[in-house]
């Protein structure tokens, strides 16, 4: 069977050759016959190349292997100059690509076969989402990208030299742990944002709800309620969209939690399961036939760009301020103080909470306490968006909004109820 090993990996780099061209033939399938640069057959010949170029730089070196490479480089770019001439097309996707499917099967014959398909793949995923791709540019803002750039330069530069240790009073803050929360909830509030900014109307309000519940569900109620306010006739549709958001919200929790301390998971599913299922339940039941496009989507949501410096360090100093709430009140009140502090919080900032008391726990801080904490901030938070709902919205949102809120409270006392005999104790 060793034997054969040679023609196995000369198969998956013939094989690579081919998925990458097969993508490359069918981008340039209109064009006539010799006008295209590089189509299935060039890349699996290519393929051959680098797995044969594999085999002799174990014999004969590496440096053979690095001259085929040049030369196939040489080749490629002379065929693209000559056809930029004519065309005045400068693209070089299908250059980079060929000399990628070339590195590819070499790494297939001689090195991790596993590592070379699974590059082989992506990189054909990549050259058949240019059109999606291209479309996300279009919606995506320059500032907004700029924001994330400069964010990612913060954390990668950053973060590695600040110190991870505590500062300040009862040695609370950490300015390494600080900051990388700061990251992890950014990016998982980009995600919405930038979902809301890409699906636009097409998505229809139940997934803007969604994707806005994920930068912010307190907005979406808001700016829903408002909009319901004014489109009396949509407001069925609106307190869908604000309760799709409301609901998003606890598996969001579970997920910022459970990113901190893995302990947290088994603990808090229970209740914040029970008060997802409940509002996506009261969401579908409102939402149910008229879930289509609407044009009112394309501005629903007035959302900021979460990884804005202004924003994050905002954000920073919120979380700083929690955490040496809960250790000041933890010292001077015990158990009691902490909940104190997550109730207050929750009103504002209920990720801040979660990330806090997520951190804290092993540190004086229980897991029993921790998970109490946090669940009170998730129900305060729930109660502040019915209380948004009713003021904004109107009397008729008490019904449709305030009403499953307060079912979704419920249900989590019963996650508890059913979830945590025992559990906690054991």
């Amino acid at each position: 069977m060793e034997t054969l090993e040679p023609y196995h990996r000369l198969a998956l780099a013939l094989a690579i050759g081919l998925l990458m061209g097969i993508e490359r033939g069918w981008h340039e399938r209109a064009l006539p016959e010799g006008r295209r640069a590089a189509g299935i057959r060039t890349f699996g010949l290519i393929g051959l190349l680098g797995g044969f170029a594999a085999l002799l730089a174990e014999t004969h070196g590496i440096a053979a292997l690095g001259a085929a490479f040049v030369v196939l480089a040489g080749v490629m770019i002379i065929g693209r100059w000559r056809a930029a001439r004519e065309s005045h097309d400068v693209g070089l996707t299908t250059t980079v690509a060929s000399l990628l499917a070339f590195v590819l099967s070499a790494v297939a014959v001689i090195g991790d076969a596993r590592l070379a398909a699974a590059g082989a793949v992506i990189a054909t995923l990549l050259l058949g989402v240019k059109p999606t791709l291209h479309a996300w540019l279009e919606r995506i803002d320059y500032q907004e990208l700029l924001a994330v750039l400069k964010l990612l330069v913060m954390s990668v530069v950053l973060l590695p030299v600040l110190p991870n240790r505590g500062f300040g009073p009862w040695q609370a803050l950490n300015p390494f742990e600080l900051w990388l929360m700061v990251v992890l909830i950014a990016g998982i509030s980009f995600v919405g944002y930038v979902s809301v900014r890409i699906a636009g109307a097409r998505a229809g309000l139940m997934l803007a709800g969604l994707a806005g519940g994920l930068a912010s569900s307190t907005a979406v109620t808001f700016s829903f309620a408002r909009l319901a306010r004014i489109n009396t006739s949509e407001a069925r549709m609106f307190s869908a969209g604000i309760l799709v958001a409301a609901a998003t919200m606890f598996p969001r929790i579970l997920l910022v939690a459970s990113a901190i301390n893995t302990a947290l998971l088994p603990i808090l599913s229970w209740p914040l399961g029970f008060a997802a299922a409940a509002g996506f339940l009261a969401a579908i039941w409102l939402g149910r036939g008229q879930a289509r496009d609407r044009s009112e989507s394309e501005s629903v949501l007035s959302l900021s760009n979460p990884f804005e410096l202004g924003i994050a360090l905002r954000f920073g100093a919120i979380l700083a301020a929690v955490i040496l709430c809960a250790r000041a009140l933890e010292a001077w009140l015990g158990d009691i103080g902490l909940y104190v502090v997550a109730a207050i919080s929750g009103l504002t900032d209920v990720d801040a909470i979660t990330l806090s008391y997520a951190r804290m726990v092993g540190d004086r801080t229980g897991l029993e306490v921790a998970a109490i904490g946090i669940l009170i901030a998730a129900i305060s938070n729930s109660l502040l968006k019915a209380g948004i709902a009713v003021y904004v919205g109107g009397r008729q949102l008490a019904l449709t909004v305030a009403l499953p809120l307060m079912v979704c409270v419920a249900a989590s006392a019963l996650g508890c109820a059913i979830g945590w005999t025992g559990l906690i104790s054991n």
